[in-house]
């Protein structure tokens, strides 16, 4: 019953955090905390702020956290039956032979559901059972990796592409820390994988058609209490090794209505310490006795004034937040630091404007780093003056483009006219004039006669 109820709760907070909110790029200073990997991140769930980052888009190995995504494309197959079987196949065991991979003991011709398959993935990480669920899925190895690929664009991981469904080390295999936050916020929204994820660190395998039951183990010491790794706020994750890549591991932990995910990648890979889990619990520790739920800035006191026109009631409309900001800081965070920038859509707006109507954005910082936006709505409806609407309109009339053209052609029309009335009045006066014949002239032609 009671993770029936986690369930729930979480899952309308990755709904509501993922989708409504977005990656805020802040951080801050860990204290009493040794990182030894070489990139990572710590983030609120429930807020999207960045407490912890290091190196977060600088290309890494991903290892098994490639996984990740080969389990999300598995259940969000057409093809995809949780009671469905699938046969291991001779093919598999040629493409994990050699690898070093974790592989399960899975004989050829063995028949598993499918449901069964994904925590073979997901929870033991074997590679000969992610080999068979990209045949099964993607008709081919080939044909998955570039399903993958496809879903990192749609996602948007620009940091990232895949080159085998496993993990394997390959040039062509990489990814992010960001990227890694970004799947792995995206695939817990799937109710399935989320309970796969978050699952007891042992699972039973039903039996099958050539063995007996089967006992899986989780890979992710964070959630087994049988280790000394076991951090009892820890919730499920995902881990991952090869010699390149070093430790790998994305976890969330839940404390108190606080929610992280955290992403370590090439941790050192030592023998009598695991780095990966021991960081991993010490960031949550100080992400719990360190920050709370703040209020920095209510939806019922105005924020700044924007200038309307058409309208003769107010000159100004008031702009709110569109909702209270409600973000994660230190607990020592002295509000009076916290400076919100407005970006208004436009100098001004015409009316009417309706209560509510979205007029801009604002943005929050703390510590001089930008920690959420939030838009900025009007805060009460404005009537428009339709006398300043007929006004405009006939100014906008007389001031468009067909009037300008108008303009011009009475112009031309005018000059023509002009020149047409200067060309008329030469005429007659070349019509009126009269030979000069001087006086002498005349006088001598008389003689003459």
């Amino acid at each position: 019953m009671v993770k029936k109820v986690f369930s729930i709760i979480f899952t309308f907070i990755l709904a509501f955090s993922v989708i409504l909110t977005p990656l805020t790029a802040s951080a801050y200073e860990v204290t009493g905390v040794d990182i030894t990997a070489k990139a990572g991140m710590l983030v609120s769930m429930d807020t999207g702020e960045i407490l912890y980052s290091n190196n977060i888009d600088q290309k890494m190995y991903p290892a098994s956290l490639t996984k990740i995504m080969t389990v999300t494309l598995m259940l969000e197959s057409e093809k995809y039956d949780p009671a469905g079987k699938v046969a291991m196949t001779k093919e598999v065991q040629t493409l994990i032979l050699g690898t070093g991979s974790a592989v399960s003991n899975f004989q050829i011709g063995e028949e598993i559901t499918q449901l069964d398959l994904v925590y073979t993935v997901l929870m033991s990480s074997f590679g000969d059972c992610a080999y068979l669920a990209a045949i099964y899925y993607g008709g081919s190895v080939e044909g998955f990796v570039a399903m993958m690929n496809d879903k990192a664009a749609e996602l948007g991981l620009t940091g990232t592409h895949y080159s085998n469904p496993v993990g394997l080390h390959d040039e062509g295999n990489y990814t992010t820390v960001r990227d890694v936050y970004t799947l792995m916020s995206y695939a817990l929204k799937n109710e399935t994988f989320k309970t796969v994820c978050s699952a007891p660190p042992r699972y039973t395998v039903e039996a099958t058609n050539m063995s007996g039951k089967r006992t899986l183990s989780t890979t992710n010491f964070l959630i087994d209490n049988t280790t000394n790794y076991y951090y009892p706020y820890a919730k499920g994750g995902k881990t991952g090794y090869t010699d390149e890549a070093g430790r790998c591991l994305v976890s969330f932990a839940s404390y108190n209505g606080y929610n992280y995910m955290c992403v370590l990648m090439n941790c050192p890979a030592n023998a009598d310490r695991r780095y990966e889990f021991v960081e991993s619990a010490a960031l949550y520790r100080w992400a719990f006795n360190n920050f709370s739920f703040k209020e920095v800035a209510n939806s019922t006191d105005p924020v700044c004034e924007m200038p309307i026109e058409l309208s003769l009631d107010t000159d100004f409309v008031a702009l709110y937040f569109e909702k209270p900001f409600v973000t994660v800081l230190p607990n020592e965070a002295d509000d009076s630091t916290i400076v919100v920038k407005p970006h208004l859509k436009s100098e001004s707006v015409e009316a009417p404007v309706k209560k509510g109507d979205v007029l801009g954005t604002a943005d929050v910082i703390y510590a001089e780093q930008v920690i959420g936006t939030v838009n900025l709505v009007a805060g009460n409806s404005v009537k428009e003056s339709k006398m300043l609407v007929v006004l405009k309109y006939v100014k906008g009339f007389f001031g468009s483009i067909y009037m300008k053209v108008v303009y011009v052609i009475i112009a031309l029309a005018v000059v023509i006219f002009i020149l047409m009335i200067i060309r008329l009045n030469m005429a007659r006066i070349k019509k009126r004039r009269v030979k000069y014949i001087p006086y002498g002239k005349r006088k001598g032609d008389r003689n003459e006669h």
